[in-house]
């Protein structure tokens, strides 16, 4: 692929294309109007569009299932042996830069199935955003990870596997839910044994992805593209919240069981370091989606306002116990409210019948 899209790149325009289609794509919407564009697509351009869709997923697929664990293992390493070499922080670099640059990649081309019939054109902000939101999220999870197999090193192949396996069922069980047909227009050579693996291997990237950051990509097996095309906030909201609390409970095990490698380290600043890194990967991947996504015009709903659902969900669900509570004490005082108003008012009653007894009795 890569000679052959060189070759095609260098030779373009010396030879006039014998086969050539218009494309149409609409604008993003500004002040409420989007127009139309007709595009004439060479077929030299339209073989280094598929080349470059293939390096994409290529990049993707290295990134997460080669760069991802190599890094991990490079930084278990260099925790144990308590250095960090020259040779291994450049690879170490290289790795976490490769995973940086396969989830962006993963982030743009879930916008450019999403929103196919649109021309997108993405800004130099929405890549620096992407770029923070995935460092920070990625380099805390390999982190939390590296630390926690450093003290419980048996217990580390649970967490991951039941992340795995959770992740690679999710598409399948939701594919049996909805009662949909096996797909069968994945490719016409398959049969249904291969389409199987196929399907196998696409939910088994997609558990790799979710391993360590958010999949910007949603498999939906019952779709004929294979790909939701509907922004789920609350199923993002979900994981991130999830996310955070498992990466707090293996922080809180590893400084429980901390060993004597870590005893020149500062273990609360360093717990308290990754917490708040994860957070700022939280707070760029809302800049994101809020300010720089180059479909914000439209999205239905922004992620503000889900967030601000879910807050009035939860305030909802944290006072309707408290109301109860209230209401039933209110209920369990007014009979003896009631019955000292009543004494109060014979007082004052009996006060104002009899003035020279209050007198007196002042007296």
């Amino acid at each position: 692929r890569c000679v052959e899209a060189f070759y095609i790149y260098f030779h373009a325009g010396r030879v006039e294309d014998p086969y050539v289609s218009i494309t149409k794509k609409w604008q993003v919407p500004k002040d409420g109007y989007s127009e139309e564009i007709e595009k004439e697509v060479g077929q030299a351009e339209r073989k280094l569009c598929t080349h470059r869709s293939a390096f994409s997923r290529a990049s993707v697929i290295q990134a997460f299932l080669g760069s991802a664990p190599q890094l991990t293992l490079q930084l278990y390493i260099s925790v144990m042996q308590q250095e960090v070499t020259a040779a291994r922080s450049t690879f170490m670099i290289l790795s976490l830069l490769s995973i940086v640059y396969g989830a962006l990649r993963c982030n743009i081309l879930a916008i450019k199935i999403k929103y196919d019939d649109y021309d997108i054109r993405v800004k130099p902000a929405a890549y620096l955003c992407i770029f923070l939101w995935r460092s920070f999220e990625i380099a805390t999870r390999v982190t939390v990870l590296v630390l926690f197999s450093s003290v419980l090193r048996i217990w580390v192949f649970p967490v991951v596997l039941v992340n795995f396996f959770a992740f690679f069922f999710f598409p399948w069980v939701l594919f049996w839910l909805s009662k949909s047909p096996f797909p069968e227009n994945i490719e016409k050579e398959f049969s249904r044994v291969g389409t199987t693996i196929v399907l196998c291997l696409l939910t088994f990237l997609y558990a790799g992805i979710n391993m360590f950051c958010w999949s910007a990509v949603q498999v939906e097996l019952s779709d004929p593209d294979l790909i939701s095309k509907s922004q789920n906030w609350y199923r993002m909201a979900v994981y991130y919240v999830m996310r955070l609390f498992e990466n707090a409970f293996l922080l809180m095990m590893w400084y429980l069981y901390k060993t004597d490698i870590y005893l020149y380290i500062c273990t609360p600043l360093l717990f308290l370091k990754l917490l708040l890194s994860y957070c700022m990967a939280v707070f760029f991947m809302l800049v994101f989606y809020q300010f720089c996504h180059p479909c914000k015009k439209l999205f239905s709903s922004t992620i503000t306002e889900a967030l601000l659902f879910c807050s009035k969900f939860l305030c909802f669900i944290c006072k309707s116990p408290k109301s109860s509570v209230l209401t039933d004490k209110a209920a369990v005082k007014s009979p003896e409210n009631t019955d000292e108003t009543r004494s109060s008012s014979k007082t004052i009653d009996s006060q104002k019948g009899n003035p020279h007894q209050s007198v007196s009795s002042n007296a």
